[in-house]
Parts: structure tokens; C-alpha cells; sequence
């Protein structure tokens, strides 16, 4: 094998990134008996039944979103039709975690000073709540106050909206973030509890059960599932809220070496992910790709089971 022709049938609206010098993206339906990989984006796949199989190619399934909303990730007949598995979950064949190559860098700036009244601070905008998330941030408000910019329960406007730059401005000035995902499954860790690290507020967390694995640090977060419902979270928010040290405990962690099992997750999705997927079909077919390319040495790792060095920064580009 060359440069594989991977076939991107559905995106679904996820950024695909730039083309690898390991292998050719195209979108050209055209090309779906002639393609070595067809890559089908989970959640708007539909009518796979109907499409012909070449042989020797390879199906994958690519999903961000959480079995949860979508169970025909966890549904094993469904789930055959597809050679390899590109998913939020870490034990995917070619993982595509919500972190990326610059979260290591991101993470460590030091916070900035916290100038709203309330200690915390909410944003979400999807209808989609398979979590309960609505009903415990509701309750949560009536014991402490919280500041909510999304259409979910929302109390104060954003003025100008520029995207995520303006999230992270919202999430700087506040202590605490309420980082309610909208389904809780394994793995299914989103920029919900990323971004507010990157903005120096302390996440208030509540998803994925398996959370702590994706700790940068020890005390990052605030575990919703270590407390008795809303009032008793509450009740400790405003406590720490009140105490300048015990709040501070919280982002002594920047000041510190990430976690070694944080920067192995970070290592493992150093390379693009569709680079990832071109050493996965490389692998596959026993071949090393050759030629000039400063990815070689990357996928070269990838097929030996390794891991990419870290970059002099201590991150992946």
C-alpha cells in the first residue's frame, strides 16, 4: 500500500482537518467501490445496508458523540458492518478524544482574577439532556448562585458573541464552571471539562464516570458524583468559594508536572487523526509507508505500537 485513498462518505459537519501526506482524503462519492477505506460519520450514516463493499476495503466508524445518544455504537450487529472503530472512546482503534495536541500548553496559564460576584458559571445551549443535567443545575441554582449565558436556563446575556473566545473569556472570570455533559458514558469527556482548565475556572463535573482518568492533576475538578445531590454541592462550592487557600488548592495543579497518565493519553492522539488512521491501514496491510514525509518517523511509531515523542514544548502540534 501507498498513499490509501480514504473516502469520507459522511462527515457530519466534524472538522476533518488538513489532507495527510500519508494517505489521500477525498469526499467524491463517486469513488466508493474504488476507495482502500470509507470512513462513516455514526450519527448521520444511514442506509449503510445499501451500499456495496469492495474487497479488501475497510469500513470505519467515526463518531464524537456518546453511545448513549446514539446506542448504535454499542450495538454489536450494527457495529460489525465496520472494520475499524474512530471514537471518542479510548480503547477505539483510532481514538479521537476531545483533547488535542496543544491541551498540554493550554491548560498550564496561569488563571486570571475572578471579578464576578457569583462563583459559578454555566453555558449550554443544546436541548439534547440524556444526563438529567437540566433538573440538577435547576435545583443547584436555588442553593447557590450560578450565572447561566446559554439558551439552558439562562439568566444573563452574552453581548457579543465571538464564539469560543468569548466562552473562555466568560469562563475566566468566574471560580467554578458547571461542566454538565449532556449524556454519561465511558471516555465521553468534551470540551465542556477542557475548556474551562484552558480559562483557569475549576470545573464542576458531572459525565463520564471515568473522569478522573482524564485528570491533568491532582484536585483539577470538583466531582459532582462524590456529593448528595445539589444542596450538599452547593454547600461546598460556597465553602471553598469564601476560603482564598482552599479555593487556590484547586489551581495549584498548573503550577505543577501534568500527570504522566494525562500526557500518555496525549501521546497516544499526538499525530492527526487522520494520519492515524492512514498508519492503522498500513498496519493493517503489513506495510511501513516510505518517502520524505516528516510524518514517516510518527507513523512509523504508530506501527510499531509505540508512542510519538513529545515535542520540546512537551505537547503535540
Amino acid at each position: 500500500m501507498t498513499r490509501p485513498t480514504i473516502l469520507v462518505y459522511e462527515s457530519g459537519g466534524v472538522p476533518v482537518g488538513p489532507e495527510p501526506a500519508l494517505g489521500r482524503l477525498t469526499f467524491d462519492r463517486n469513488l466508493l467501490t474504488e476507495a482502500d477505506a470509507v470512513v462513516f460519520h455514526v450519527p448521520t450514516a444511514f442506509h449503510l445496508r445499501d451500499l456495496p463493499k469492495s474487497p479488501g476495503q475497510v469500513w470505519v466508524a467515526w463518531s464524537m458523540e456518546s453511545d448513549v445518544n446514539y446506542p448504535q455504537l454499542s450495538n454489536i450487529h450494527y457495529m460489525k458492518r465496520f472494520d475499524l472503530t474512530m471514537t471518542y472512546r479510548l480503547d477505539s482503534d483510532i481514538p479521537t478524544p476531545y483533547f488535542h495536541g496543544r491541551t498540554p500548553i493550554e491548560i498550564v496559564r496561569p488563571p486570571l482574577p475572578k471579578t464576578e460576584p457569583a462563583p459559578l458559571v454555566y453555558i449550554a445551549s443544546n436541548s439534547r439532556d440524556r444526563s438529567g443535567r437540566l433538573a440538577y443545575v435547576r435545583e443547584l441554582m436555588q442553593h447557590a448562585p450560578v450565572d447561566s449565558y446559554g439558551k439552558s436556563l439562562n439568566t444573563r446575556p452574552i453581548l457579543e458573541d465571538r464564539g469560543y473566545e468569548t466562552k473562555l473569556e466568560i469562563y475566566s472570570r468566574y471560580k467554578f464552571t458547571l461542566a454538565f455533559e449532556n449524556s454519561r458514558a465511558r471516555d465521553y469527556v468534551t470540551e465542556k471539562f477542557f475548556d474551562p482548565l484552558v480559562a483557569g475556572s475549576v470545573p464542576v463535573y458531572f459525565g463520564a464516570p471515568n473522569i478522573a482518568d482524564f485528570a491533568p492533576g491532582d484536585r483539577s475538578f470538583v466531582d459532582v458524583q462524590q456529593f448528595h445531590g445539589p444542596r450538599e454541592l452547593a454547600e461546598y462550592l460556597l465553602h471553598v468559594a469564601s476560603d482564598r487557600s482552599e479555593y487556590e488548592s484547586y489551581l495549584l495543579w498548573k503550577q505543577r508536572p501534568l500527570a504522566k497518565r494525562f500526557l500518555d493519553m496525549v501521546d497516544r492522539v499526538s499525530a492527526p487523526l487522520f494520519t492515524r488512521l492512514c498508519a492503522k491501514l498500513h498496519e493493517s496491510a503489513g506495510s511501513v509507508p516510505t518517502g520524505p514525509d516528516p510524518l514517516h518517523k510518527v507513523a512509523q511509531w504508530l506501527l510499531q505500537g509505540g508512542e510519538p515523542p513529545r515535542r520540546s514544548t512537551g505537547s503535540i502540534g
